[in-house]
């Protein structure tokens, strides 16, 4: 079974994620979400939140599984059998991080593969930081993200505001 594994953050996922997933799963037999703990990013939403809220998401996509994780993704990536890793890039901007990422990922295990996807036209401008501003701004998000995420992101953003 060909296993993918695709790590980030999610705080929060977006559109521009979910493509990703969708896509990923026409390539892979499974596609795993890891939903990496990134405590040094000071997230906005905890673990279990950005896990819940990617399980609503992808629950009816058949072949994918989500998970949170921690450590070294390339230790993770081996525990649950994956073959690559799926790393988005929206633009040029994105490559040079990505690509030291992917070379470090090697170099700690060489047969772990890194897959670069573009995400639709649609989605190239998208991150979560940009989101949360937006959301902070009083801004409309919800062409940006899945509904229940909007609604999380306002709840939290009323509890927590930056």
């Amino acid at each position: 079974m060909r296993t993918a594994i695709y790590p980030g953050s999610f705080d929060p996922l977006t559109n521009g994620h979910l493509d990703l997933v969708q896509r990923a799963t026409k390539l892979f037999d499974q596609v795993v979400v890891g939903v990496a703990r990134s405590e040094s990013k000071n997230p906005l939403f905890t673990l279990a939140e950005r896990v819940a809220m990617v399980e609503q998401t992808v629950k009816n996509i058949p072949n994918v599984t989500v998970e949170s994780f921690d450590g070294l993704l390339v230790d993770y990536v081996a525990r649950r059998g994956g073959q690559a890793v799926i790393r988005g890039l929206r633009a040029i901007s994105d490559f040079e991080f990505e690509f030291q990422l992917a070379l470090m990922n090697r170099k700690l295990n060489e047969k772990v593969e890194t897959i670069f996807m573009m995400p639709k036209e649609t989605y190239t401008f998208l991150s979560s930081r940009i989101i949360k501003e937006i959301g902070t701004l009083g801004g409309d998000i919800s062409t940006f993200v899945p509904a229940h995420v909007s609604d999380a992101l306002a709840k939290k953003l009323v509890k927590n505001p930056r």
